[in-house]
């Protein structure tokens, strides 16, 4: 049963011999409906701040919603951004000790080259002062070998040198290679060895 304050006022009673006091009951409901009316009103502005208090948390928790979502979709973002940032750098990574490996491998292999260049520079620096020492010894055989006068070929004897000194050349030079080819025969080889003489002459 709901009551109103104008119903609480209006409340009548029957009498009876031994009643109560009809001015304190009529005080005493004008007194409850006044509160009730009072209460009445605050239940009413309670009841339409719970309401509001309604529509802020529904929208609260519509923002609530929202804003999970947003961070769920932003967590789910840096997961993805994060796992193909790990993606990434394994590759540069894999990639950087792919180069590494290369660059090791082509400068091992140029100082190889390095290597067997010098090698062979060495080798022929060898080849060059064997040549060399050789050449030097065969032309030292031939000096030693051509300043040997064993036959006495570039050795005048003392009458020719006499001689050689008072008659013109001329007159002396037939005769001193005659006496030359009879006292000291020429060796073998060196039949022409006159001939080359006038024409060096």
């Amino acid at each position: 049963m709901k009551l109103t304050a104008l119903e609480i006022k209006q409340q009548q009673f029957d009498k009876s011999l031994r009643g109560y006091d009809t001015a304190e009951v009529n005080a005493f409901l004008n007194l409850v409906s006044n509160e009730w009316e009072h209460l009445v009103s605050k239940l009413k502005e309670l009841e339409t701040q719970i309401e509001k208090l309604d529509h802020k948390l529904k929208h609260y928790e519509r923002v609530e919603q929202a804003l999970h979502e947003t961070l769920q979709t932003a967590k789910d973002s840096a997961d993805q951004k994060l796992v193909g940032a790990k993606k990434d750098a394994k590759n540069i990574i894999e990639k950087a000790e792919i180069e590494a490996d290369s660059i090791v491998r082509e400068a091992n292999q140029q100082r190889q080259q390095i290597r067997q260049s010098v090698l062979m520079l060495l080798d022929r620096r060898e080849e060059i002062i064997g040549g060399i020492r050789s050449y030097l010894e065969i032309a030292s055989e031939s000096l030693q070998q051509f300043t040997k006068d064993e036959a006495s070929l570039f050795t005048l004897p003392k009458n020719d040198r006499q001689s050689a000194s008072t008659d013109s050349d001329d007159d002396v030079e037939p005769t001193r290679k005659k006496r030359n080819r009879e006292e000291h025969p020429s060796p073998p080889g060196a039949e022409n060895l006159d001939d080359i003489l006038d024409e060096l002459d």
